[in-house]
């Protein structure tokens, strides 16, 4: 079983009672995470990097790390951290909000936080990282019709690839939602794999296109944080609500 953590920011929170508070990791704890993963022999691997493993045509300690909404603040803070341990990351970026904000929160009330631009990306891929798509607007998929959701996988493939002069092979669901029509079609439009918010740790015989992922938040201290990525505690959670929902 393989962890596959799942961060949005990584800075300072907002104040208290804010909406989605618990989205933005401090760097002090970030840095400890990895840390301690590297210090127990794991190695922190894009999504790329991780095909092998998710496969079964590899083996070892590795885990995957990935970054929803492409965050100037996980530039800024986290490739640093990630430098230092010697670990890759895929960011999923929306393409059309480069250098804008995360406006679909405006509706919740969280305060807007900065994304990359254009430049930002390219740094980002300069550093050795993955960049991924999580559509071109940020929506929820399974709202569209299916040739305007069908637009939002393929077109922003294509948009991030001209930026990041780099294929795009890793695809993320907006807030976690698809169908399996949804699934095809990101796998018709070219990509390799497509993570969710499904808790639990991914198993080789899961979906590549439905992979599951561990939620890091604000308050996930450092003893819960490695119990969710290297026991089988979150797997046996998951396999209790697949029987519950079969």
């Amino acid at each position: 079983m393989i962890p596959i953590l799942m961060y949005h920011q990584i800075g300072e929170p907002n104040p208290r009672g804010t909406p989605y508070r618990g989205l933005t990791v401090h760097p002090r704890d970030f840095r400890r995470q990895m840390i301690w993963l590297r210090r127990l022999g794991y190695r922190g691997l894009s999504m790329a990097q991780l095909m092998p493993y998710l496969r079964g045509d590899k083996q070892g300690r590795v885990f995957g790390l990935t970054f929803d909404d492409g965050y100037q603040n996980v530039l800024d803070h986290a490739v640093p951290i990630l430098e230092d341990c010697g670990f890759q990351a895929t960011n999923y970026f929306v393409a059309r909000q480069l250098g804008g904000s995360n406006v679909w929160d405006r509706a919740e009330g969280v305060p807007e936080s900065a994304l990359m631009d254009a430049r930002g990306l390219r740094d980002w891929a300069a550093a050795g990282h993955e960049v991924g798509s999580h559509t071109l607007n940020h929506p929820v998929l399974p709202r569209l019709s299916p040739e305007l959701a069908l637009n939002e996988i393929r077109d922003s493939r294509d948009a991030l690839e001209q930026i990041a002069g780099t294929p795009v092979r890793a695809f993320c669901y907006p807030y976690g939602k698809f169908t399996p029509a949804l699934a095809d079609s990101v796998r018709n439009a070219g990509y390799d794999s497509a993570t969710t918010t499904s808790g639990g740790l991914a198993r080789r015989t899961d979906d590549l296109f439905a992979l599951p992922r561990v939620a890091v938040m604000r308050s996930t201290l450092l003893l819960r944080f490695l119990q969710k990525c290297l026991t089988p505690l979150e797997d046996r959670k998951r396999q209790r609500r697949e029987r519950r929902t079969a």
